[in-house]
């Protein structure tokens, strides 16, 4: 498969872009910095220095033509401020579904984040942050044009991953490695009958794999 990653030098993107080129896939990972072009060529992937704050939709459509699926795990990160919490975690992804459909790809997973909701109230930057996370989320949802999955996980830690998780439409609070979350994203990109899913992911005593299958009915 060619996978396309948004936000490809993201700590969850690179682990997925080390399981996929393990297995022999094709992992792409747009990055806007170019001084990250040798850590995703380390991790297995093909760079592609793309801006998508300034890009178009068409510029990013030109990137996904194709691709199998892709994968929007793309974020302002934790020093950004509100602004940027809409340009990137809601515009950003909205953006990357418009230039998905352009390119005729339909399989498209989010990285998500638990409590997501575009009516989050509250004025911090991390409540913006939310209600950025909640509004990409409503509008991929509204796209029949794609086959979304939407992950949702806890709270991330860099612990090495268990292989056991808690995957459920609602699964209360907890951590989950990020390892676990790079590695249940490949199970969802294998598995399309969770398409039409928004899925929330922590810790716990299921086989990934397994979870996965149950979750999407197989």
């Amino acid at each position: 498969m060619r996978i396309v990653i948004a936000g490809g030098h993201g700590q969850i993107a690179l682990r997925l872009e080390r399981l996929l080129a393990a297995r022999g896939d094709e992992a792409v990972g747009i990055i806007r910095n170019p001084k990250q072009i040798d850590d995703l060529r380390a991790a297995g992937a093909e760079p592609v220095v793309l801006d998508l704050e300034s890009a178009s939709v068409e510029e990013t459509a030109e990137v996904l033509r194709g691709a199998d699926a892709v994968v929007f795990a793309a974020g302002a990160g934790p020093n950004s401020g509100s602004e940027r919490k809409d340009t990137v975690d809601r515009g950003a992804a909205v953006l990357f579904a418009d230039a998905a459909e352009q390119a005729g790809v339909r399989r498209y997973v989010v990285v998500s984040s638990m409590g997501a909701d575009p009516d989050h109230p509250g004025n911090e930057v991390f409540d913006v942050y939310l209600r950025a996370k909640g509004a990409a989320d409503a509008d991929v949802r509204s796209r029949a044009a794609l086959d979304w999955t939407i992950l949702r996980p806890g709270m991330l830690t860099n612990d090495a991953g268990t292989g056991q998780v808690l995957l459920a439409a609602s699964t209360g609070r907890g951590p989950v490695p990020r390892d676990d979350v790079a590695a249940v994203l490949l199970e969802l990109l294998d598995t399309p009958a969770a398409a039409g899913l928004t899925l929330e992911l922590i810790s716990g005593s299921v086989p990934l794999t397994v979870a996965v299958k149950d979750i999407a009915g197989n």
